[in-house]
Parts: C-alpha cells; structure tokens; sequence
C-alpha cells in the first residue's frame, strides 16, 4: 500500500473525467458531494437488462466498470465550483489482476486474491491516491503487492500525470 498526493488535480480530473485513462477499471464506489451528495455503489443491477445483454456481457463481465459511469460522474461534477469531496473506489479486472500476478512471479493463485484496489480522494482541493490489495490467504509475501504499487506509479507517470508518494 501507497499514499500518493496528486500534484496536478486539474491535470489528473481531465483525464479521469474527461479521457479513457482509467476506463478499463472496475467501479466499486463513487461518493460526490457537491450541492448535494451523490452515491454510487458500482453494483451491477442486473433486473434492468435483458438476459440477452446480459448473456453479451457474460459471467466475467458482471461488474460496472468506469467507462459505463465516466460520463454520468463528470455531468454531476460540471459547473463552475470544485466538488466538496469526490472518492471513488477502483479495481483491477481480473484478467489484468492475472497479467500483474504473472509479472510479479505468479507465487498466488488468481482465487486467492479478493482484488487490488486505488482509492481517489479529493477533499480540501487535495487529491490522494492509496492503492490497496486484498489477499484472502494469509502470505508474507508483499510482491504482488509491491507490483501493484509500482503499475500505478507507472500509469500516473505514463499519464503525465505529477505526485509525490508519502
């Protein structure tokens, strides 16, 4: 686990609200507030489609992923003040999750893992980034751990995107 403070938030609410950088995450949480708060728990609801749609999306693909809410969030974000607070909880698909674990040496098994997560925080005009991973076995192992750490860093930087880690 790492704390990052984002150096350049405009920068980095461009790309989060307005690019596809981090499309390809899993959504799990979204809290705003702005003129009121706003709560999205990144649940898939499944009665609203079709048992076609969700047949396309198939059993892997149950989950909300942030490209399906980019637009919704930046719309409750637009105007001409900054949110109070915004956090929005993310995490690595699990076909991206077993690509991070064969690089780090592939010592976990994919189902052994609950998931590895980035936490976005923004409040008092600051913005942190903790990343986190979940393991459901009991390991000394932080390699899986220390990898993860390291692609976010890598994503921010390949991003042009400035922090300073804590």
């Amino acid at each position: 686990m790492i704390s990052l403070t984002i150096t350049e938030v405009k920068s980095f609410m461009a790309k989060l609200l307005a690019q596809n950088t981090f499309d390809h995450f899993i959504l799990k949480e979204l809290e705003l507030s702005t003129f009121i708060n706003f709560t999205i728990n990144g649940q898939l609801n499944e009665a609203f489609f079709t048992d076609e749609e969700l047949q396309e999306r198939g059993t892997e693909n149950r989950s909300v992923l942030w490209s399906e809410v980019r637009t919704i969030a930046f719309a409750m974000i637009k105007g001409n003040k900054t949110p109070l607070s915004l956090k929005i909880v993310f995490q690595l698909p699990k076909l991206l999750c077993e690509e991070l674990v064969q690089q780090s040496g592939g010592r976990l098994k994919i189902d052994e893992i609950g998931g590895l997560y980035m936490n976005v925080r923004f409040e008092k005009n600051e913005l942190h980034i903790i990343t986190g991973t979940a393991i459901k076995t009991f390991t000394l192992d932080k390699t899986l751990e220390q990898e993860w750490d390291l692609q976010v860093k890598k994503l921010l930087k390949e991003q042009g995107i400035g922090f300073e880690e804590q």
